[in-house]
């Protein structure tokens, strides 16, 4: 499986989620609504996930391995990283 686009949505009114993402994978499937957050121990990516009528929440995707949860958390990261960089040298609009 080869993560082909991470688009960024960036996240300026919370101080916790950094983000918002999508990826595309193998250039025929898209996920929605990943999740990055920052705090003290680093980033954590949250995946899309639905709030039951309990009030529970449960992942609508999930990686079945650890190495797999890293290499999508790695690419969004570096394209947070990316755009975020960019966000704040870019000149504020007049």
């Amino acid at each position: 499986m080869e993560i082909t686009r991470v688009k960024i949505g960036l996240c300026d009114g919370d101080d916790r989620v950094k983000a918002y993402a999508s990826i595309t994978l193998d250039h025929c499937s898209v996920i929605h609504g990943l999740r990055l957050t920052h705090s003290e121990k680093g980033y954590f990516l949250f995946m899309p996930g639905r709030k039951r009528a309990d009030g529970t929440y449960v992942d609508m995707v999930h990686a079945l391995n650890n190495e797999t949860r890293q290499m999508i958390q790695e690419k969004v990261v570096a394209e947070y990283e990316k755009i975020a960089g960019e966000a704040v040298t870019r000149p504020k609009p007049k």
